[in-house]
């Protein structure tokens, strides 16, 4: 093959292995800023992949729990699709020797997890799915004759010919070269945003990276006010990332328990096993009323099904077969982003994105347990069958829209100092419960921010802030104080960079919406 025929990955967690391996027999270069399989989410990742597999169950069943999750945002036919594709799915990852947990008779054990209304959660290794699919997948990709991995290179800019279509990729190596990659076409798989926020259960490299380099290239971004926290991240002092407690934990009886010992989740449709917004925003809600929370696990067969929350707990302290463990939310998914269609295509030509990067229409205002590792391997195979229908179409003319000259990476004004100040002003401000007074401070912030340095994680921070700001309305993972009921309609939010930028400079100095009270900043109505 000739080399426009190559397909540039950027991204080596499941999205990225996925999408990298079903791309066969394409010549596919595998691009990772660290050594592989360090500083993927994926290896975090300790509930399973959902799937109708059960005796009980049909895709129809999940795809409706999908749906109700996602609070109106969720797109029926994708809702449909993914959850058709689960089966096969789960069966893709078997061959390549994925070691899921099996009961007695061999089948898949399936565990329960919130919002599910069956057992189908597969898992592997009790609660470490992710690390286990992501060891099968690089396994894979160093086998395969097609993938070149490239390590230790970071994106800097998408490489755009005249008409603003991309045509490969601007990197840099460690020792500062910069490197022009040309591609057919290229797919961002480069995870979330969780790490914007000081309190995350995300690796450090989750800042949204691969959303920046789109929103440079003109692509158009969904939903970006929606993140989903995680209920039971380990309040464990000093952690950074935030150690998680499955939500699977609650799906085997594991119960929520305030500072006075209440289980104050009881009297809340679905109790522990309602979606995680709610759950989330009931947690918030106790923690800010000064009662705390607590996660007892005490549980029959804990330390053999969940082998990696008590080796979490226990490193930090903490030993959950003797006592309720200290648990809050934080800031763990991210529903929207790069908006693509049924394919993975984007708004721009030449762009893909899977995984946690792309908004698919799954999500929708809340993602689902256990859907996420799902999205990102239906989709990498639709992405594949979408690229190899493209005409190869490399042409390296009138290169436009790299951020410098040089593809270096912005700096950052005041450097980690004023990193930590985005994740403080997204922890303060754009978190769980928000309002009018917030929003408009984090708004401001960010945006003098970006427009001092240039920074990706300040763009990306200050899309996420507008965006919650213009939604005027309380839905899944958004919740606004002055706002605490769902409009009646549920619509999408879209925006390019552009677009954000000429709304973010309006609300400098916007007075608050009719009925939007400053004041009730501190009081979060819409707490379940």
């Amino acid at each position: 093959m000739h080399d426009t025929d190559r397909v540039i990955v950027v991204g080596a967690g499941v999205a990225g292995l996925a999408t990298a391996l079903r791309l066969a027999p394409l010549p596919v270069t595998l691009i990772t800023g660290r050594p592989l399989g360090q500083g993927a989410a994926t290896a975090l990742a300790q509930g399973g992949i959902a799937a109708a597999l059960g005796d009980d169950d049909e895709p129809a069943l999940h795809a409706a729990d999908t749906l109700q999750a996602g609070a109106g945002l969720s797109d029926p036919a994708v809702a449909r699709r993914v959850a058709e594709a689960a089966g096969g799915a789960v069966g893709w990852l078997v061959d390549l020797a994925a070691p899921f947990d099996r009961e007695a008779d061999g089948r898949l054990a399936l565990g329960l997890e919130a919002a599910h209304c069956r057992r189908r959660i597969a898992h592997a290794g009790g609660d470490k799915t992710g690390l286990a699919v992501l060891e099968t997948l690089i396994r894979a990709a160093r086998a395969a004759a097609h993938v070149a991995i490239v390590e230790d290179l970071r994106a800097a800019a998408l490489l755009r010919d005249a008409g603003g279509g991309v045509i490969g990729l601007r990197a840099v190596a460690p020792s500062g070269e910069t490197l022009a990659l040309p591609a057919r076409a290229v797919v961002l798989a480069t995870g979330g945003l969780g790490a914007l926020y000081g309190a995350t259960t995300n690796p450090a490299g989750a800042t949204g990276s691969g959303l920046a380099l789109a929103a440079r290239a003109g692509a158009v971004l969904r939903d970006m006010e929606f993140v989903q926290f995680h209920p039971t991240a380990i309040a464990a002092a000093g952690a950074d990332p935030m150690p998680l407690a499955t939500e699977a934990l609650r799906g085997e009886g594991a119960i929520l328990l305030n500072g006075r010992g209440e289980r104050f989740m009881a009297a809340v449709p679905g109790g522990e096993l309602a979606p995680r917004d709610v759950v989330a925003r009931a947690i918030f809600g106790e923690i800010a009323a000064g009662r705390g929370v607590f996660l007892d696990a005490r549980i029959d067969g804990l330390e053999r099904r969940f082998p990696g929350v008590v080796a979490l707990c226990r490193a930090h302290g903490l030993d959950p077969a003797r006592r309720p463990i200290p648990v809050r939310p934080a800031a763990h998914y991210h529903m929207g982003g790069i908006a693509v269609n049924a394919a993975g295509r984007s708004s721009v030509a030449g762009l893909w994105a899977c995984g946690e990067a792309a908004c698919t229409g799954l999500h929708g205002a809340n993602r689902l347990a256990s859907n996420s590792l799902l999205e990102a391997l239906a989709f990498a195979a639709w992405i594949a069958d979408d690229i190899r229908g493209q005409v190869a179409a490399c042409n390296q003319v009138a290169v436009r829209g790299a951020p410098d000259a040089d593809g270096q990476p912005r700096p950052m004004a005041g450097g980690m100092r004023a990193a930590d100040g985005i994740r403080a002003r997204m922890d303060a401000d754009v978190g769980v419960v928000r309002g009018f007074a917030g929003l408009s401070r984090a708004v401001g912030h960010l945006h003098r921010l970006f427009a001092d340095t240039d920074d990706d994680r300040a763009l990306v921070a200050l899309t996420v802030a507008t965006a919650a700001l213009q939604r005027r309305e309380s839905r899944g993972g958004h919740c606004r104080t002055d706002f605490p009921a769902a409009a009646a309609l549920a619509r999408h939010s879209e925006t390019t960079l552009a677009a954000m930028l000429r709304l973010a400079d309006a609300m400098q100095d916007a007075a608050p919406p009719p009925f939007a009270d400053a004041a009730r900043d501190a009081a979060p109505s819409c707490v379940a």
